[in-house]
């Protein structure tokens, strides 16, 4: 009985080796006969110029479809903030503010949803009192995916009060439209 069982490995092994050799065989004759075709075959050549195209295209009409989901999610978010209301007396503004700062710092390193870390500086900025001010701080501790959101945000909320950064402000809400 001891004889015949290492003849079933051999065999159980060989037959796992020649089952990978004809794969990895026929994995390399596909690939050498579609080069052959793409270098000789105009017409194989058309074809997968066309595939190319079509997919490119699917590729190109997906990408405009997520960047109108996002901004359509960004202005929704904000309108839902704004409709909420934010904290009029100084104690509770301080608060909120400190509050919705570190959620949004703790969103930024934890790898939640960027327009939801976006939201919460966003609405730290409609309580601070000096909003040129803080978008210049958040403009070099924001990672910029998020802070192109908020430029976004900024962009949709016209009640935000920039003023003197009418030109840093609508500079980069244009930058994020642009990418």
């Amino acid at each position: 009985m001891a004889a015949t069982q290492p003849s079933q490995q051999l065999s159980f092994s060989t037959i796992a080796i020649a089952s990978v050799s004809v794969i990895a065989s026929a994995g390399l004759a596909y690939a050498v006969y579609f080069d052959y075709r793409r270098r000789n075959d105009v017409d194989f050549r058309k074809q997968l110029k066309k595939q190319h195209k079509k997919v490119s295209k699917i590729e190109e009409i997906e990408a405009k479809s997520a960047e109108r989901g996002q901004k359509e999610k960004i202005r929704r978010a904000v309108d839902e903030a704004n409709e909420e209301g934010f904290p009029k007396d100084p104690e509770e503004t301080e608060g909120y503010f400190m509050q919705e700062v570190a959620r949004g710092e703790g969103m930024c390193t934890d790898g939640s949803d960027p327009v939801d870390a976006a939201l919460c500086f966003y609405k730290a900025l409609k309580v601070y009192p000096q909003p040129r001010e803080l978008i210049s701080i958040y403009d070099k501790t924001v990672p910029k995916p998020i802070l192109d959101i908020l430029a976004e945000m900024i962009a949709v909320d016209p009640s935000i009060s920039v003023s003197g950064a009418g030109s840093g402000a609508s500079s980069d809400a244009g930058h994020a439209t642009v990418e």
